[in-house]
């Protein structure tokens, strides 16, 4: 029997949605709660040239790549930017933290490891790429 609450096609517009909106929050709160300093030394810190600017390029393109993503336009090669940015990030930072993210540990890889299983399904989805 087939579900029958969404097609895959709504299943998947849903997923690109939901992405876009986590992206794009997340870019927005760093932005909005002025913890782009803060972002920034922990990259000078690390070896980065011109952190703040790169932190700044980083949420712009959370923002921008969340917006296009939400239309469906580019999602294949903007699912692979975003891809890129939460595997630095667990290679920066959370997978030093462990596994789970909260209730069990603080800031460990899980929900970065969720975020890219589904950007590889909505940019192997993408018709627009093929």
């Amino acid at each position: 029997m087939r579900y029958p609450y969404l097609t895959q096609a709504q299943a998947l517009v849903l997923l690109r949605a939901t992405l876009a909106l986590l992206f794009m929050a997340h870019a927005v709160v760093r932005l909005v709660n002025g913890s782009v300093p803060q972002f920034a030394a922990f990259l000078q810190n690390a070896g980065f040239p011109a952190a703040t600017g790169l932190v700044l390029a980083i949420s712009a393109y959370e923002i921008g790549a969340g917006l296009l993503i939400a239309a469906g336009i580019g999602v294949r090669w903007l699912s692979g930017g975003l891809f890129f940015i939460v595997l630095m990030g667990i290679v920066l930072i959370h997978a030093r933290l462990g596994w789970f993210v909260g209730e069990h540990g603080t800031g460990g890889v899980e929900y970065s490891l969720a975020l890219m299983a589904a950007l590889l399904v909505i940019a192997a989805a993408d018709r627009e790429a093929s």
